[in-house]
Parts: C-alpha cells; structure tokens; sequence
C-alpha cells in the first residue's frame, strides 16, 4: 500500500472538535465558525448570513455543519446564499469536517460553515 503526505497549502484543515469547539489548523477556537480562504471568522448561527456571504465569488461549495446531527436550515438562508452564487451542502458537522479536509487536501475552492457539537 502506498501513502501520500497530504498538504493544505495555506489553507487550515479541521484537526478536532468537542462541545463548543473546534481545533482548526492547531488553534482552539470556540462556537460557530465559518472557515474559508481568508480565514477564521466568528460566526453567529443560522440567522447570521454576512460571514459565509463573503465567501461569494472565492469558493464554489460551502459545507454548513448543523451540530450533532443533520438539521435542515431556513430556507430564506438557503435562498439568499444560492442567489449568491454559493453551492450549500448540510450535514452535521462530524461529516463536515471530514468532507472539508479530503477536499481541502485536493486543492478544491470550498468553505466551512459549523455550528459545534
């Protein structure tokens, strides 16, 4: 079997999550984050559309982590960011990260959106 060294160029991968946080690219950060190509950025939830609207025009999918489980988000958010351009993908937020990172390792224009578990 062969293994491959996998780089993330400049952007950071998902290293772990517990209750209310995330490890991202080593660095604890607590609560909602939205994770793109400039960054970290606080996020306030669901009813905060403007962080993961700036990612319009620098990715092509945003993987919206929900929590635990996969929860359906409003349709006015699902609305306005597909009428930004943006591809939306729910699922909780385990298999968020892990689909972000295989991604983020192939050199792919995606985001990260979570809400902790």
């Amino acid at each position: 079997m062969r293994l491959n060294e996998i780089t993330y160029t400049d952007a950071k991968p998902i290293d772990g999550y517990g209750p209310g946080f995330f490890r991202i690219g080593g660095e604890v950060v607590q609560g909602p984050q939205v994770i793109g190509p400039d960054g970290i950025t606080g996020w306030g939830g669901l009813a905060d559309a403007a962080p993961v609207l700036a990612l319009a025009g620098k990715v092509d999918v945003v993987f919206l982590g929900t929590g635990a489980e996969v929860a359906h988000i409003p349709d006015d958010l699902r609305e306005t960011l597909e009428e930004a351009g943006l591809g939306i993908e729910v699922m909780s937020s385990p298999a968020a990260c892990r689909t972000y990172n295989i991604l983020l390792s192939e050199g792919r224009r995606i985001a990260l959106a979570l809400l902790p578990v």
